[in-house]
């Protein structure tokens, strides 16, 4: 099959690829971007480990094309953090020991980060927090201490800068 070029946005950078047209998003971002904070888990949508955000919203990049992906905004793990600065989610992961194995991290991050987003100021319940990241698996169990560092960023414990 012919590789074609196409441009994706990826934490606020345009790189240009020449990729097969079949080339998954994780592949694309892995293995052609060289971010390799995005893992590959399970390949069917199961595990969440290789979530980023497209327009932010949560997406498993593992179920779509890189090709649908281009004129989107993707952001990776890598860009939660600017100018050196964790995000707030990042810190509270940090703060609260969210992380065991640490395989799960960052698709974690990415959906706690789009549910974030998409809840800013809105008063949220451990059990919406659950839902928020239902489609992520953590292996080592790490549930607890994951939805009481959303918790905190939801109650305004860390701010941004």
């Amino acid at each position: 099959m012919e590789k074609r070029l196409i441009t994706l946005n990826v934490n606020g950078i345009d790189y240009e690829l020449y990729i097969n047209p079949k080339t998954l998003l994780v592949e694309a971002i892995r293995d052609h971007i060289g971010l390799t904070g995005t893992k590959r888990g399970c390949d069917t949508v199961s595990c969440g480990a290789c979530t980023v955000m497209i327009d932010d919203m949560s997406v498993k990049s593992c179920s779509i094309l890189a090709v649908q992906a281009e004129g989107k905004k993707i952001t990776t793990v890598e860009g939660l953090e600017k100018n050196g600065e964790l995000s707030p989610i990042q810190k509270a992961f940090l703060d609260n020991g969210s992380y065991q194995c640490g395989f799960c991290t960052p698709g974690m991050l990415m959906s706690a980060s789009a549910f974030l987003k998409e809840n800013e100021g809105k008063d949220v319940t451990e059990e919406e927090i659950r839902e928020g990241i239902e489609g992520n698996i953590c292996r080592c169990t790490g549930y607890n201490s994951i939805v009481r560092a959303i918790e905190s960023v939801v109650k305004g414990n860390y701010k941004e800068g």
